[in-house]
């Protein structure tokens, strides 16, 4: 079975996410004193005493708000409970109970969950009776007082929730592939998303930067669990003012690093930027699978060879990456979504290729064979074996007598003579040089 759910509610600025990222270990959750900066549902895994979960911080609750955004924040926080396990309602006790707090707990008591009320910001434990006495009114168990920014009373409060959770043991085992959605603003990441989970898992709105935490979702497609990892979009520093949204730029970074692939979505009519490009660097030097999925192509005029010339261009642009797939597609309209999976799939498979030594000396063998190895001042290169040392990405380790004499131009004749032998689509590969000692001729 999948790891059981803990979803954390509450009405805005109760200090849900600062419970949520004592509770992970990591800023994961954006914290800022400014109500309804928290807008989707954020995923992350923990332990305790042995026992892993999933948490899920969701934005405040506003049950009566004709606010679009904010009326979907609170539709986001109602599908956290649905999945969730146990339900950890947080309310404020320097703030005391409010109409906003009881309007939120009658919407819970309709969930017939297991409901945790806990009061936030008790910094005093000789106050706790007196800030939690009026939180009775609700009508749930128990009220537990904590402080998230002191930790205090953490302990007892993680001791309640795991008893709350199913008897049934989590299995690691399974193999799930992380996607990150990673692009520019408004060119559609957080609709692929809701298109390839079949609902409105993330907020979707023309207004660019709606998304601006990382959104985990998974879900299973041809009996393969998936985790697709929605990012704010990133733009050029200079456009980057707000310090929430710089909190996101970080976020989409370190998205990319917990990732297996990375999806760089392009818009088709504003075409490749120097932005994307930079998105692209990140992922490519992070070693992670990439692929470059251009949206709205339904929105670009064709001619006979359109789509070939477009492939063409972007490889042209990103030679660094050229190994990275180009997919088409139209979220719109529904178009080759799945591709996007299956090649992802097939992507995350190719970084975790082992090649045996022989097979991989014999292509090398070969190419030296056809191509002399660069020499200087008398002295020549001399390649002596190669061996793959990891994987995710491929990692090869080459014996050599002169790391000065291997020039960037061979290196990248050795990897394409490599990719050619072997499926590498997607991935890049990494090469360390190991000298010979004694042999530096």
């Amino acid at each position: 079975m999948s790891k059981p759910i803990l979803a954390i509610v509450g009405r805005p600025n109760v200090g849900k996410s600062t419970f949520f990222n004592r509770l992970v270990g990591e800023r994961r959750a954006i914290v800022e004193d400014v109500p309804g900066v928290t807008r989707d549902r954020i995923y992350a895994e923990t332990d305790w005493n042995g026992k892993e979960f999933a948490v899920i911080d969701t934005g405040g609750i506003e049950v009566k708000t004709d606010d679009t955004i904010r009326s979907q924040m609170r539709d986001q926080a109602v599908m956290a409970m649905d999945m969730a396990d146990v339900i950890l309602f947080m309310v404020d006790g320097k703030e005391g109970l409010t109409s906003a707090d009881r309007e939120v707990a009658e919407l819970l008591r309709r969930t017939g969950k297991d409901v945790i009320l806990v009061v936030n910001k008790v910094d005093a434990p000789s106050k706790a009776y007196e800030l939690i006495y009026d939180f009775y009114e609700l009508g749930f168990d128990e009220p537990v007082p904590i402080s998230a920014a002191n930790m205090t009373n953490i302990g007892d409060l993680l001791d309640r929730i795991v008893d709350g959770f199913p008897d049934e043991d989590y299995d690691p085992s399974v193999d799930s592939v992380h996607i990150a959605i990673i692009g520019k603003p408004n060119v559609g990441k957080s609709s692929l998303v809701n298109a390839l989970t079949k609902q409105n898992r993330v907020i979707v709105s023309p207004i660019a930067g709606t998304t601006r935490d990382t959104i985990d979702t998974p879900f299973t497609y041809k009996d393969r669990e998936y985790t697709l990892i929605d990012t704010a979009g990133l733009r050029r520093k200079s456009k980057v003012n707000d310090s929430i949204e710089k909190f996101s730029v970080i976020r989409a970074i370190a998205a990319i690093e917990r990732c297996d692939v990375c999806v760089l979505m392009i818009g088709a009519v504003e075409g490749l930027t120097e932005q994307d490009k930079k998105i692209a660097g990140y992922a490519h030097e992070a070693g992670k699978g990439l692929m470059f999925v251009v949206n709205k192509w339904d929105l670009v005029e064709k001619e006979t060879n359109t789509m070939r010339d477009y492939e063409r261009k972007i490889k042209a642009e990103m030679l660094f990456a050229s190994y990275a797939p180009v997919l088409f597609i139209s979220v719109l309209n529904k178009v080759r979504l799945y591709d996007v999976i299956d090649k992802c799939s097939k992507i995350s498979d190719a970084r975790k290729v082992r090649i045996s030594t022989g097979k991989l000396n014999s292509v090398i063998e070969d190419a030296v064979m056809m191509r002399q190895p660069p020499s200087d001042k008398g002295r020549r290169l001399k390649v002596y074996y190669a061996t793959q040392i990891g994987t995710e990405p491929p990692l090869f380790s080459f014996s050599i007598n002169d790391k000065e004499l291997m020039h960037f131009s061979y290196s990248r004749y050795l990897e394409n003579k490599i990719r050619e032998h072997f499926d590498f689509e997607g991935t890049s590969i990494k090469f360390v040089w190991n000298e010979k000692r004694g042999d530096r001729r």
